[in-house]
């Protein structure tokens, strides 16, 4: 395997370039440069410096006349100017000819032949080439010797601050993002999730001019190869439930939906690890082993096992592998359209039903308003859960307008005739502090109802308020826990409960009303 190569191109001149190296070569510099630890199962264990989540507020995109009309500008994505970006990119350039070797990983995002980009990332830190090698789809040795020119370029410096007084710099750190040049610069943050957190930023860039909708969601496929999306942000079980024993593994966070069916951006997968155990979550507990990169755990010094229990650093614990590490994935992550499209929702307020079978105006509305809590370490600065509205359940990649992606889903939905639902694996009696969350075993139950049939038919109760057809009978499930008024102490306090957070969806969803239409807003909240 090739493991230099010349980066003068990008203006790298460091004599010493590691390219694609298998993942002991990484673990020995990560051991030796970079305090990494091995942990009993055989994974490496490693500190992402200050940042141990995503920096949403530090992430620009470059505003330049070829493709300002079609972005969303705003809250998510923060506009710099092209001369800001070239400062950015230069500094993160110096940085990293100041280093005595470079690690480079090449690799493709998007298993579709015809949706794929050759992405290359550029970086100082062994750690952040194996978490990249694992996310990215890896090349074939020959893939590998005839990558030629990457699509896009991530220059990661992340040990390396921007400087805060330049214009337009909001602190430290910086995420910047030129799709004319084709580059992501990175600074002032170690925390690798941004690398790949920008590649799934261009693939919604990309992606949607091909005709394809880019998706925040996990897939998997049952025997007779039905698929089921899973949307949400992270933290809401994405790839917890879709790591099933009993269906192939598509991916955990990123797909697109194209004219053949559905199939995965990533080459592996980035799961949360806090509270993890063999007996909850045995897929991706066997998952972590000698390849695999642990994120900020705790270990035992002595007997390097791993505490999954432990937040003594951040709630937001990770573990990235390839793939293949789940034993039942489906390689090449591809599938066809799907049968079902799951909307996953931590609602901290204990007021949503477990599980609603949603109409097509509904999965409309919840699509757009993107409702669910903000979990701990996500993102810096959260500590418990908040309430937020995410349209897409994507917003902090989205680049165009929620509406483009909204009628894709739509007309997919219409097109393939696949039925949504809305399943809450928030809490259930009571708001967070008072109720309790849904056990998951309740929420897999549900969950394996849908894919057999069971919910199809199944009786439901009408709430008066948001309009949901709480299903009521599932089959190994307490009737009590599916009808939330039933759930709490007091079903007045629900309803007061209920219309709080009702009066917040329709705050919300006033800047989609005009682009909605009359049906999908009577789709929502009615008090």
């Amino acid at each position: 395997m090739p493991v230099h190569v010349d980066l003068s191109a990008h203006e790298i001149l460091v004599p010493a370039v590691i390219r694609n190296a298998p993942p002991a070569r990484l673990y020995e510099d990560a051991v030796t440069r970079e305090a990494a630890g091995i942990v009993s199962s055989g994974a490496i264990a490693i500190r992402s410096g200050v940042k141990t989540g995503r920096s949403p507020n530090d992430k620009h995109i470059v505003r330049h006349p070829d493709s300002e009309r079609d972005i969303w500008w705003g809250t998510v994505n923060h506009p710099v100017d092209e001369h800001t970006f070239l400062l950015n990119r230069q500094r993160a350039i110096d940085y990293l000819n100041t280093r005595d070797r470079i690690y480079v990983c090449d690799g493709f995002a998007g298993w579709a032949p015809d949706s794929r980009i050759k992405v290359r990332v550029l970086c100082s830190r062994a750690y952040h080439a194996l978490y990249m090698q694992n996310m990215l789809i890896r090349p074939t040795l020959d893939e590998l010797e005839r990558f030629g020119a990457p699509d896009y370029v991530i220059y990661n410096a992340g040990q390396f601050p921007a400087n805060p007084f330049t214009a337009q710099m909001t602190s430290r750190t910086s995420i910047d993002l030129s799709f004319e040049r084709r580059e992501q610069v990175i600074l002032g943050t170690e925390y690798a999730g941004e690398m790949k957190k920008g590649v799934f930023t261009i693939m919604h860039w990309l992606l949607p001019q091909r005709g394809v909708l880019s998706m925040h969601c996990s897939a998997n496929e049952g025997p007779a190869g039905d698929v089921s999306l899973f949307f949400g942000l992270s933290g809401t079980g994405k790839t917890t439930l879709s790591a099933d024993p009993a269906r192939r593994l598509i991916g955990d966070d990123e797909h697109g939906w194209g004219d053949r069916g559905v199939f995965n951006i990533e080459g592996g997968c980035y799961a949360k690890c806090i509270h993890l155990s063999a007996e909850k979550e045995p897929e991706i507990f066997k998952a972590i082993r000698f390849g695999t990169v642990l994120e900020n755990v705790v270990y035992d010094e002595d007997t390097r096992t791993v505490d999954y229990q432990s937040s003594a650093i951040t709630e937001n614990t990770r573990a990235a592998y390839p793939i293949e590490y789940i034993d039942n994935a489906k390689v090449p992550c591809m599938g066809g359209h799907p049968r079902h499209v799951i909307f996953l929702t931590c609602d901290a307020s204990g007021v949503l039903p477990p599980v609603s079978r949603l109409s097509p105006e509904q999965a409309m509305y919840h699509f757009l308003s993107g409702y669910t809590a903000r979990v701990a370490g996500t993102e810096m600065g959260i500590a418990e859960p908040q309430v937020a509205f995410s349209a897409c359940f994507s917003a902090a990649f989205l680049v165009r307008h929620p509406a483009v992606y909204a009628r894709m889903l739509a007309e997919r939905l219409e097109r393939h005739q696949a039925q949504a639902w809305l399943v809450n694996t928030g809490w259930v009696g009571g708001a967070y502090g008072q109720g309790r969350r849904i056990d998951l075993a309740v929420t897999r139950r549900i969950i394996d109802a849908i894919h057999s049939g069971d919910l199809d038919a199944a009786p439901v109760e009408r709430d008066g308020i948001f309009g949901l057809e709480a299903v009521t009978r599932v089959p190994g499930v307490d009737d009590r826990v599916l009808v939330p008024q039933s759930a709490w102490p007091s079903a007045a306090a629900w309803d007061q409960a209920a219309r709080k957070l009702a009066a917040k969806f329709r705050e919300n969803f006033r800047v989609y009303a005009d682009e909605a239409g009359a049906d999908i807003l009577a789709a929502g909240p009615m008090q």
